[in-house]
C-alpha cells in the first residue's frame, strides 16, 4: 500500500500530463456555446464596420495587405493606382481571410516539423497587425476595443468554467460562468491593457528627452547626461514587454482561478514567467502540439459528417440542374477536408436561395470549429496556470477562489452540478 501511495505521489509531481485533460474540458457544450456566441458578436461587429470598405483591392484580386507583406515600399503607389479603378473591401474581411489562411499554414508546418516556416508565418501575422494599425488606425482601435470587451467576457467565462471543473470536478452552468466574467469584467478587460499603458508612459519619458535633443548644442548634452536614465527606463520597458507577451496567456486564468484584480493578475503572470521560463515554454509548446492534434481530430469529424451527409443525399439525387450540373453539386459541392463545400455554382433563384441556406449551416459548423479552438486556448492556459502556480507558490491544484454569494445563488438556481 505504501509503495502504491509513493508511486501515486511521484506521478502527481509530474504536472504536464494534466494538459492532456484539455480536450475533455474544452469540448464541453457550455464552453463551445459561449465561444460561439462571442464569435458571432465579433463577426457581426466586423461585418457592420466593413460597410466602410476601406481596403484597396486590385483588379487581379491582390489586396493592399498582400502588397504590404511582400513589398511594403510599393504600397503607397499600389493604393494610388488602384484606389479609383480597383475594387474595395472591408478590413475585417481582408484580415479574416488572411488569418484563417495563416492558421492553416501554421498547422501544416507544425506537423511537418518545419519550425522555420512557423516562424515565418508568425512574422507575417505580426506584419499584418502593423499594417492594420498603421493604415487603418481608427478602424483598428474601435474593433480591437469591441473584440477585447467580448473576449474579456467570453474568455473569462471559459477560464472560470475550466478552473472549477479542473480544480473541483464541478461543471458550472453557462449562466454561472458568464455571471462570474461579467462581475470580474474590469479585471479581465484591464489586465492586458495595464502593461501597455505602463510601456507607453515609460516610453514617453524617453520620447521627451529625444524632443529636448533637438535643441542645438544643449540637446546632445541633455541626451548624454540622461543616457543612464534612458537605459534604465529601457530595461524596465524590456522586462515589462517580455512579461506581458509571455505572461498574457496567464492573466485571464489568474482572475478566474484566484479572483485576482488586474494588477494581481499581472503580478502573478509576470512572476510565474520569470520564475519558471523553461517550464512555461515547455507547457505552452506541449499544449500547442496537443491542440493541433485535437483540432485535426475535430476537423476530421466535421468533414466526415458533411461528406457522409452529402454522399447519402447524392444517392437520392440524379437529376441535373438547368446548367447541366448535378443539382446537389450546384447548391452544395462535394465537401473535402479543407473545404466543406461553402461555394456552389447556383444558376437559378431557387438554387441561389438553397445554396445560401446551406451556406449558413456550413458556416455554423466552421464557427463551432473556431469555437473549439477558442475554448481549447483558454482551457489549456487555465491548466498551465494551475500547474505553474503549484510549482512556484506550492498552491494545491484544487485551491480556487469561491465567492460565498455565488455558492448561495448556485444552490438556489441549481446550476453547479458535480460530475
Amino acid at each position: 500500500m505504501d509503495s502504491e501511495k509513493e508511486s501515486t505521489q511521484i506521478l502527481d509531481n509530474f504536472l504536464f500530463p494534466k494538459i492532456f485533460q484539455t480536450f475533455r474540458l474544452a469540448i464541453g457544450p457550455s464552453k463551445l456555446i459561449i465561444a460561439f456566441l462571442g464569435l458571432i458578436i465579433i463577426a457581426f461587429a466586423g461585418k457592420v464596420m466593413d460597410v466602410s470598405n476601406t481596403v484597396v483591392v486590385a483588379n487581379n484580386g491582390n489586396t493592399e495587405l498582400q502588397v504590404y507583406l511582400s513589398t511594403p515600399d510599393q504600397l503607397p503607389q499600389f493604393i494610388k493606382t488602384n484606389k479609383e479603378i480597383g475594387l474595395n473591401q472591408g478590413v475585417y474581411t481582408t484580415f479574416w481571410q488572411f488569418a484563417t489562411g495563416k492558421f492553416q499554414d501554421i498547422l501544416n508546418s507544425m506537423f511537418a516539423f518545419n519550425f522555420t516556416a512557423i516562424a515565418s508565418h508568425l512574422a507575417d501575422y505580426s506584419k499584418a497587425m502593423i499594417w492594420l494599425m498603421r493604415h487603418h488606425p481608427i478602424y483598428s482601435i474601435i474593433f480591437i476595443a469591441i473584440k477585447l470587451v467580448v473576449i474579456s467576457i467570453v474568455g473569462g467565462a471559459i477560464c472560470r468554467s475550466t478552473a472549477l471543473q479542473f480544480a473541483r470536478n464541478e461543471k458550472p452552468g453557462l449562466v454561472e460562468s458568464l455571471r462570474f466574467s461579467t462581475k470580474k469584467f474590469t479585471s479581465f478587460f484591464a489586465a492586458p491593457l495595464v502593461p501597455i499603458a505602463i510601456i507607453i508612459a515609460l516610453g514617453s519619458v524617453i520620447f521627451l528627452i529625444g524632443v529636448i535633443g533637438n535643441i542645438p548644442a544643449i540637446g546632445e548634452l541633455v541626451i548624454a547626461i540622461s543616457f543612464p536614465i534612458i537605459l534604465t527606463i529601457g530595461t524596465f520597458i524590456a522586462v515589462i514587454t517580455i512579461g506581458a507577451v509571455a505572461g498574457f496567456n496567464l492573466m485571464f486564468p489568474a482572475v478566474a482561478y484566484d479572483g485576482s484584480d488586474s494588477f494581481d493578475a499581472i503580478s502573478r503572470s509576470f512572476s510565474y514567467v520569470y520564475a519558471r521560463p523553461w517550464r512555461m515554454g515547455f507547457y505552452t509548446a506541449l499544449a500547442a502540439v496537443y491542440g493541433a492534434i485535437c483540432y485535426l481530430f475535430v476537423r476530421f469529424f466535421a468533414f466526415l459528417l458533411t461528406w457522409l451527409s452529402h454522399s447519402f443525399l447524392q444517392l437520392g439525387i440524379w437529376v441535373n440542374s438547368d446548367s447541366d450540373i448535378n443539382k446537389l453539386n450546384a447548391i452544395w459541392p462535394e465537401p473535402s477536408f479543407m473545404d466543406f463545400g461553402l461555394s456552389g455554382t447556383a444558376a437559378s433563384w431557387s438554387q441561389s436561395v438553397s445554396a445560401f441556406l446551406i451556406h449558413l449551416s456550413l458556416l455554423a459548423i466552421v464557427g463551432l470549429l473556431v469555437s473549439f479552438v477558442i475554448s481549447f486556448y483558454f482551457s489549456a492556459n487555465t491548466i498551465i496556470y494551475a500547474a505553474l502556480r503549484k510549482r512556484v507558490d506550492n498552491t494545491a491544484l484544487g485551491d480556487i477562489y469561491i465567492n460565498l454569494d455565488d455558492i448561495k445563488n448556485n444552490l438556489d438556481a441549481g446550476e453547479t452540478k458535480p460530475e
